[in-house]
């Protein structure tokens, strides 16, 4: 997956051509004798990698474990999903939880699947209310999450819903976002300032 950024392609061009530069280093330093320079030039272009990795490790956590909240300063930022969609890895009660933002959605609704995972006994919940979504109508139960944890900033007794149909990924709505003071959307990414 490439990244959208400018810059986080050029990092990415950078990081490949070092890379490169040190498998064929590598490869022609096993064939000639170079001595002390071969091994001088081969660890610069390890510490040159390293230096660029970290300066692209953001977008790096981003590309290998999407959904994953990384702190910028007093935010914190999400990246857009190839689906198009922003997704967060939240802790619920202990557990990481998939979610997909749903600005659509009024509350935390939690899938069955994603309820049992967090302790929740869905087999004695009460399916009572009714949602109305882009596929109809569904019977939701109300449940109180002990905490819910988006990278450094931890909720506690957070209201959400179990949806009563078939969801295949939980959804992220309003009543949590409403929890931020502010919500910045910019390209592919989305900051969450408390």
């Amino acid at each position: 997956m490439l990244p959208d950024n400018p810059d986080d392609q050029a990092r990415l061009l950078y990081l490949v051509i070092l890379l490169a530069g040190l498998v064929g280093f590598g490869i022609v330093g096993r064939r000639v004798r170079l001595g002390q320079l071969r091994d001088l030039v081969f660890w610069l272009l390890i510490l040159a990698m390293l230096v660029i990795a970290y300066g692209f490790r953001d977008a790096l956590q981003s590309a290998l474990f999407p959904g994953r909240a990384v702190q910028v300063g007093d935010a914190i930022e999400l990246r857009r999903g190839r689906d198009g969609h922003f997704h967060a890895e939240l802790e619920v009660n202990g557990r990481r939880v998939q979610f997909m933002v749903d600005t659509g959605a009024t509350d935390i609704v939690l899938s069955r699947g994603d309820a049992a995972a967090v302790g929740i006994e869905v087999e004695r919940l009460a399916f009572s209310g009714r949602a109305r979504t882009a596929n109809g109508e569904v019977a939701t139960a109300p449940v109180r999450l002990g905490s819910v944890r988006l990278g450094d900033m931890l909720d506690t007794g957070v209201a959400a819903q179990v949806n009563g149909g078939e969801l295949d990924r939980s959804l992220l709505g309003m009543a949590y976002l409403d929890r931020f003071g502010r919500i910045e959307i910019s390209g592919d990414r989305m900051r969450l300032h408390r």
